[in-house]
């Protein structure tokens, strides 16, 4: 006899909590646990393709930034091969294309140092824009915000994304789009993260 259930209820929701970046990311935080902290090394040192950084600020509804923020990223290689058994192929030994990052507690900054990933399949078929995906979870937040970062020096291949196109406004567009910089001579692309208000970053529901 099955047993109905309907008088269940629902588990109320909780933000991350202050926290949450000694859990997830540990190392970052200044705790000594693991030997090697999960998802830490990005790009590894036999990456082929371009050295970049990649840098920000999580901003709140006030325009204030947000200073206990974890951020995780994924992304192609140079190649645009993913490192996973469906990922179109193989990566350079090291590649994890997989990283988890804090904010620092005084200034909000946020950034961690990459290859620039290459363009990727999409579906129909159709290709997708370089570009790296990113998950971003805070103090105050129900359910983790999933966004993308594309780079402004590719203009055409920008054009032709089916994500970037599903979005109908080009203001809005511009909130995914990471600005090419040069500091201390390396290539740095600035990304603020808007949660909330005017030009508040395009959120995808995954």
């Amino acid at each position: 006899m099955v047993q109905k259930l309907d008088y269940l209820k629902e588990t109320p929701s909780q933000t991350a909590g202050p926290y949450v970046h000694i859990g997830l990311a540990p190392g970052a935080a200044g705790f000594d646990i693991y030997e090697r902290e999960l998802g830490w090394d990005i790009a590894g040192p036999n990456a082929a393709g371009e050295r970049i950084r990649i840098e920000g600020l999580v901003i709140d509804g006030t325009g204030s930034p947000v200073k206990d923020v974890m951020l995780e990223a994924w992304q192609a290689n140079a190649a645009g091969i993913y490192a996973h058994p469906e990922g179109g192929g193989a990566v350079e030994e090291g590649f994890r294309g997989w990283g988890r990052v804090i904010t620092d507690f005084a200034t909000g900054e946020w950034g961690f140092d990459t290859v620039k990933p290459g363009k990727v399949p999409g579906r129909n078929p159709t290709t997708q824009a370089p570009h790296i995906t990113l998950w971003i979870v805070a103090r105050g937040i129900n359910v983790g915000l999933n966004t993308r970062l594309y780079f402004d020096d590719e203009g055409e291949a920008n054009a032709s994304d089916p994500v970037l196109n599903l979005i109908e406004w080009e203001r809005r567009r511009g909130t995914l789009i990471a600005k090419r910089t040069e500091k201390d001579g390396k290539v740095v692309y600035r990304f603020d993260i808007r949660l909330q208000g005017e030009d508040e970053t395009v959120f995808f529901d995954i």
